[in-house]
């Protein structure tokens, strides 16, 4: 059997391409991924999605996004894709040793943040710490934070937190920043943001919430504890791209590239959200791009057929 659609990730861009593609009667397939959901997984409140003036719980946002693309038949394989070969249509996706076939494919499998990989800091995301200052920034209003990172990035964050924390301290490996000249003299000129220069993160600390972090000075070697109520991660993202590499064309950081619409360099190939979105990151702009790759799809495999 032959899919129309096979939709490959299910964050916010793969299940609203699943909604549209379902209500056209496309009947699509999603291979959803082990960690399913995306990034919004490990979000506790999210209040700047529309439509929920008092917040909701990541979790509690992408089941309800999944219930809505199971209600108009999308069905769903909670498996992670492991091989595809674009080169004719229809296209092949392998989950193990299993084939599937395809008329069109939508890829939305996100990104993911580069994290420092202690155990504190991942028992406490998403309670004090974050890997996106635009989502979170507003819980940490009036607080202490930290940010890790020297990129223009972390700049960029940093600069951000400003609205709404009394406090910012940029916590960088190095001595002097990899931002832009002008990114870096807004930093090293703001009156609420403090540098941390030749230092790393060793611990986070705090049970329920964050409450201070063990630092370690590279050039003294010494240890130090700096007590905050937040940390924010900053040290860059990586595109679940993998397995797509030699299939279509990436950029040099491994992000699908698209051209007028959401069409990748293969035709009959789309790509939505985080995948291919190094600027936003938001779950908003990943479900825009998820409905535009799904009437992408839908028109074209109109166009095939006529």
């Amino acid at each position: 059997m032959t899919e129309k659609v096979v939709i490959i990730g299910s964050g916010p861009a793969g299940l609203t391409a699943a909604i549209y593609t379902a209500r056209a009667d496309l009947r699509p397939l999603m291979i959803e991924g082990m960690e399913r959901g995306g990034q919004l997984m490990l979000t506790t409140d999210v209040e700047n999605y529309p439509g929920f003036p008092d917040g909701i719980m990541g979790p509690e946002l992408m089941e309800g996004f999944r219930k809505q693309a199971e209600r108009f038949g999308t069905r769903i394989m909670s498996s992670d894709v492991t091989k595809v070969d674009f080169s004719s249509r229809p296209f092949t996706i392998w989950v193990d040793q299993d084939e599937y076939r395809a008329e069109s494919v939508i890829i939305s499998t996100g990104a993911s943040a580069r994290w420092l990989g202690l155990d504190s800091e991942t028992r406490l995301r998403g309670h004090g710490v974050s890997a996106c200052a635009t989502c979170d920034g507003f819980f940490f209003r009036g607080k202490e934070i930290a940010v890790v990172g020297g990129g223009d990035s972390a700049a960029e964050e940093a600069l951000f937190l400003t609205k709404f924390a009394s406090k910012v301290y940029l916590i960088h490996r190095r001595n002097e920043l990899r931002a832009s000249k002008i990114m870096a003299t807004r930093v090293l000129e703001h009156e609420k943001i403090e540098v941390i220069w030749d230092t790393v993160v060793e611990e986070v600390l705090g049970e329920e919430l964050v409450t201070g972090l063990e630092l370690f000075n590279r050039v003294t070697q010494e240890k130090s504890e700096l007590a905050v109520e937040g940390l924010f991660l900053a040290i860059g993202h990586d595109p679940n791209t993998k397995i797509f590499h030699g299939a279509i064309d990436l950029d040099e950081k491994g992000y699908i590239l698209t051209g007028e619409n959401t069409m990748t360099s293969v035709p009959g190939v789309f790509a939505a959200g985080d995948v291919t979105d190094h600027v936003y990151r938001q779950a908003i702009t990943a479900a825009g791009m998820g409905c535009q790759a799904a009437i992408d799809a839908e028109r074209w495999l109109d166009e095939q057929e006529d």
